[in-house]
């Protein structure tokens, strides 16, 4: 029987723990990120940014354009 789990690495020895029980072959890790950047960077800074109003946001994009000028 398979199971997926998630898990937060909270200190880098548990890595060499999952590495040897993988050399075991008693677990398979899925390794989601490249050259230690997460691969999915909307998930790490999720509400991270408050949510504002359409017109708010339009009138900063018109003031960035316009002080590009």
């Amino acid at each position: 029987m398979v199971q997926t789990i998630t898990i937060d690495i909270i200190n880098e020895k548990a890595i060499r723990l999952l590495e040897d029980l993988e050399h075991l072959q008693l677990i398979r890790l899925h390794r989601d990120h490249v050259k230690g950047i997460d691969a999915n960077l909307a998930a790490r800074y999720k509400g991270a940014m408050t949510k504002q109003p359409l017109n708010e946001v339009d009138e900063q994009l018109d003031d960035l354009r316009n002080g590009w000028e």
